[in-house]
């Protein structure tokens, strides 16, 4: 759905009056704010599909720091493969590679490992890797992106839509202080079955993320 799409099944729950855009009455800007807040609380609630994506890195000969492109500073990390060298890179602490780069000196070759390196000037994730890259290697990035707040019409939402719209009512029913029958904690405890439902459907496709070994 898109984010106008969203915001008006909220007014209409709301009993409010659709809208041509979301910033057209003062109340459907703020929907657009609660909408926003449910989609974060949705999009951390669990590793979507749809949120996982595959970044390509490649290397460059001596530089071991990169830039993961767009995915801001909502980034979970599923895996990283070297897909030059076959291999999966492991993860180190920082303190790993503090020692290795500025206490050990560095050998070249292709990278093995890698750790987190902050955020770059667009406020992107960065990473290290060991060793220094002595050429260009390919680095397919797995991991779960967390997407920005939805600011125009069109911006489209990629997780599922029920429990953000359930739980944007709620956020509003609570701020309106009636709802016309229907209590704000119903509303909490609807939002949550949907989005435990959801949760549930997605868990089906990534059943080995969901058992525990000891």
């Amino acid at each position: 759905m898109t984010y106008i799409d969203v915001v008006n099944n909220v007014m209409r729950r709301m009993r409010e009056t659709p809208v041509a855009n979301i910033t057209q009455t003062t109340y459907s800007t703020m929907v657009g704010d609660f909408v926003n807040d449910a989609k974060e609380l949705v999009e951390t609630a669990w590793d979507w599909s749809a949120l996982r994506q595959t970044l390509i890195v490649p290397t460059a000969n001596d530089v071991v720091s990169y830039s993961l492109v767009g995915s801001q500073d909502n980034l979970k990390m599923l895996d990283i493969i070297n897909d030059t060298s076959n291999l999966f890179l492991e993860y180190r602490p920082q303190m790993w590679f503090r020692n290795a780069y500025y206490v050990s000196p560095p050998p070249s070759g292709a990278p093995t490992l890698y750790t987190f390196n902050g955020v770059d000037a667009n406020g992107d994730t960065q990473i290290d890797v060991y060793p220094k890259p002595d050429g260009v290697y390919s680095l397919r990035v797995s991991a779960v992106i967390r997407k920005g707040l939805l600011v125009n019409n069109q911006d489209r939402l990629y997780v599922p839509s029920a429990p953000v719209i359930h739980l944007a009512n709620a956020l509003l029913s609570r701020e309106r202080g009636e709802t016309g029958g229907t209590s704000t904690a119903e509303y909490f405890s609807i939002a949550n079955q949907y989005l435990s439902d959801a949760i549930a459907l997605d868990a089906a496709k990534h059943p080995e993320e969901t058992v525990w070994y000891s």
